[in-house]
């Protein structure tokens, strides 16, 4: 066989070499790269006003689902969490927990200047910084950040998730995903 492939052994194993060697290729990488950058689903930790700038991001006027992006209430279902405003002890647990319940790649932006450093309540004993409990991959700063911010941290977390390319947990993820699927196909 002329420039082909041929894999031999057993079928799990022979399985899993084929899809590595097909998301390593290229086109394939760009195509999941490309996806999952148009595919940001945010679930939003809505404690204070900068949750009325992200609806407003979300409106008519800015329309944020124009580029991909579209705001989901379970966990489960999203990759990108807003952590918008003041998250104290008690909502950090809760933003813990979303965070882990989300679907791999996730990311994080926390939106206002309570979520990144306080804000006005920066020396409360109760109040925790955003990237204290979860990693924080955009931050966006302002009282209340206006909705072209909220669109243009969006826009940034594309071209970063396009520049960052598929890293070796990303393939692990993806393949135990596709694993979980055929065993699904294969009982049905």
């Amino acid at each position: 066989m002329e420039g082909g492939l041929v894999f031999i052994g057993d079928l799990d194993i022979t399985a899993r070499k084929v899809l590595r060697w097909l998301i390593e290729r290229k086109p394939l990488r760009d195509i999941v790269e490309w996806a999952t950058a148009f595919s940001l689903w945010p679930v939003h930790l809505m404690t204070s006003c900068c949750g009325v700038e992200l609806g407003a991001a979300y409106a008519p006027r800015f329309d944020l689902e124009r580029y991909g992006s579209l705001p989901f209430v379970s966990p489960r279902q999203t990759n990108l969490i807003v952590v918008e405003g003041t998250l104290t002890r008690k909502m950090a647990r809760i933003a813990r927990i979303t965070w882990e319940q989300m679907a791999d790649p996730k990311f994080v932006i926390a939106m206002g200047a309570c979520a990144i450093d306080g804000g006005l309540f920066w020396n409360s004993y109760n109040v925790v910084r955003a990237n204290e409990v979860i990693p924080v991959d955009i931050y966006i700063p302002g009282c209340p950040p206006r909705p072209e911010a909220l669109a243009r941290a969006i826009l940034m977390l594309q071209q970063r998730i396009k520049r960052r390319g598929i890293e070796r947990h990303d393939l692990e993820i993806i393949e135990g995903s596709i694993r979980r699927i055929n065993g699904g196909i294969a009982r049905s």
